[in-house]
């Protein structure tokens, strides 16, 4: 079983300058749900000829936050036709079910292996408690509401939704989550990866370079599956990927092998705790942290160690239990 999470201060050394919604070509737009602190977790919108379709919820604090966002854009409550749902941990799915409420039109897409935890989240909601706590929980999640089951679209691999004539494609793409898909957009040529394609923050980016590296959360990181979602991804092409965190990224073939030379560092972190005895979580916490301050100091990062530090302490955290679960799974195998 993971530890649980201490908690996550916001950066007060690094200015924050993006704006809470941020509109790119093709009807794609980013909203920031507010989850844990600014540039962290994006919602995507997908516009086209007046209806849209959303890319992850954020959690239920994140609700009112989309739905003034909406306001903004100019899109009509009962013109949203899909909450798309790349997989089901609170981050990306916890405000399916506020947001279901708000939004009467709009079916719910989820993985096969998600359903039952839409229409029933005590389960989900009671292991991200064990990761981060009671008080964690309900300052950064809220209360999660189950989804009707008549609202729901099960998304087996290649299912394809139509967005006002525009093809949105769902992938199937295990290695964070086995209940992972990422959505081809055929008009912009783009994929929405959730957290299948790693997380890179805008405050890392450097002149004309982005930071990025794999997420490791637990409790179903498979690297091998990772590898084959990375390579599937990339076979596609496509212009941008677009992350949960944070928007949008170029050059995908370029980040695709970092994120496999990653990987394989992360395999070869989990090799050097396998000795350490009671000390591996401290092991794994201090390797990642070097791994990943390294990477942002070659990938051009403006941000001191410090302040990449900082920001970065969820994920250094999180991506070392991770690590610690599949350890364990990996040893429990005949």
């Amino acid at each position: 079983m993971p530890r649980r999470f201490a908690g996550f201060a916001s950066s007060s050394r690094v200015p924050v300058t993006l704006p809470a919604i941020l509109q790119y070509d093709h009807g794609i737009a980013a909203v920031d749900s507010g989850y844990y602190r600014p540039n962290l977790d994006a919602i995507h919108v997908i516009t086209e000829r007046g209806r849209a379709a959303i890319v992850d919820t954020g959690t239920s604090h994140s609700v009112s936050r989309l739905l003034a966002a909406l306001d903004t854009l100019g899109i009509r409550r009962d013109h949203v036709d899909f909450i798309l749902l790349t997989h089901i941990h609170l981050d990306h799915a916890g405000g399916a079910g506020q947001l279901a409420r708000e939004l009467p039109c709009a079916r719910i897409v989820v993985h096969p292996r998600g359903v039952r935890h839409l229409l029933d989240p005590g389960k989900l909601v009671a292991s991200t408690r064990a990761v981060y706590g009671d008080e964690e929980f309900r300052k950064h999640y809220g209360e999660v509401l189950p989804v009707p089951a008549e609202r729901l679209i099960e998304a087996p691999d290649g299912l394809r939704v139509e967005l006002a004539g525009r093809a949105l494609v769902c992938l199937e793409t295990p290695g964070h989550a086995r209940h992972h898909y990422c959505i081809y957009d055929e008009r912009s040529r783009s994929v929405f990866t959730g957290d299948a394609f790693g997380i890179s923050y805008r405050e890392f980016d450097g002149d004309g370079t982005q930071f990025i590296f794999p997420t490791s959360t637990p409790a179903q990181f498979d690297p091998d599956a990772a590898h084959a979602s990375i390579d599937r991804l990339a076979r596609l092409d496509p212009k941008h990927a677009y992350l949960t965190h944070y928007s949008r990224v170029s050059h995908v073939p370029r980040h695709a092998v970092t994120l496999h030379r990653l990987l394989e560092a992360y395999r070869r972190l989990a090799d050097r705790a396998r000795g350490a005895g009671p000390a591996r979580h401290r092991v794994l916490v201090q390797g990642m942290r070097e791994l990943l301050l390294k990477e942002a100091r070659a990938s051009g990062s403006p941000l001191t160690d410090s302040a990449a530090a900082e920001l970065l302490a969820m994920d250094i955290e999180l991506n070392a239990q991770g690590i610690e679960v599949w350890m364990d799974t990996q040893a429990a195998k005949p």
